[in-house]
């Protein structure tokens, strides 16, 4: 046989196995991208279902609670955990009450210290916020700017380090419970719930604590006294008050006769 006839034909048969070999990586390929695709969409599907059923859960938890006291909270636990953590022993006081066991002054004085436009707003307080930010900028130490609804929503159901994850699903919690709650069961869950001095939680338990006597017979100035320790009842003690805390307490009294005492919380109504 010619010598250019047997190089044409191995020349061919080379052309073929290249033509082969780039089908079968072509086929590789596109099976490995549909292996790709469909575990995509399966890992997709779950997803979606897990955060379904995360969001329908979260419904559920804050339409019960509408009408059934916690038996605990959040920052309860983590109070604990830290405890057993450290060696610590920790007696936690916490005495769950109705709404119409605690004084109207201590409510006036919580919404007058944490949350002046507590009636008006649906669990955010965008102008508190627009103005912490604003005074950020001009160089003051970031403030926080939650509403009581938000302090609800933190202290039942998330943890207490800040992030933009944690902010994120407070401000969804506080929405949803703002649109399942009225606003005079968000005050007595927070109430019941706010943590006033270490492992001292609740209104009725602050009260036997610091005052021996009922939340229900607590009167302005101690309302106005008991607020001071919060948000930040580590800091404020309320067993060894500040002048700052005194001070506050004033600012606090002053606060609900401007914003009318029981003709404000009839609003909540």
């Amino acid at each position: 046989m010619p010598t250019y006839i047997k190089q044409s034909s191995s020349l061919y048969s080379t052309m073929d196995d290249y033509y082969s070999f780039q089908q079968l990586s072509r086929e590789v390929e596109e099976t490995e991208l549909f292996k790709y695709r469909s575990y995509t969409a399966q890992f997709g599907h779950y997803l979606s279902r897990l955060i379904a059923g995360i969001f329908l859960l979260s419904i559920f938890i804050v339409l019960l609670l509408r009408w059934i006291p916690p038996p605990t909270t959040s920052f309860i636990l983590q109070r604990q955990y830290e405890a057993r953590q450290n060696s610590q022993s920790l007696d936690i006081q916490y005495h769950w009450i109705s709404d119409d066991e605690i004084s109207p002054h201590l409510k006036m004085a919580a919404i007058s210290s944490e949350d002046q436009r507590f009636a008006n707003h649906w669990g955010l307080d965008v102008n508190s916020i627009q103005k912490a930010i604003n005074e950020h900028k001009q160089g003051a130490d970031l403030r926080g700017a939650s509403t009581i609804t938000q302090q609800v929503a933190k202290n039942l159901f998330l943890w207490p380090s800040r992030s933009y994850l944690r902010k994120g699903v407070e401000a969804y919690l506080a929405l949803t419970i703002e649109l399942l709650w009225s606003k005079e069961r968000i005050l007595e869950v927070y109430l019941n719930i706010v943590e006033f001095g270490d492992g001292v939680y609740g209104a009725e338990a602050a009260a036997q604590r610091y005052f021996n006597k009922s939340a229900k017979q607590l009167s302005k100035w101690e309302s106005a006294f008991m607020v001071t320790a919060l948000p930040a009842p580590k800091r404020y003690n309320l067993d060894n008050p500040s002048e700052y805390m005194l001070g506050r307490s004033a600012w606090v009294m002053r606060y609900m006769n401007y914003l009318g005492n029981d003709t404000y919380l009839e609003k909540l109504e």
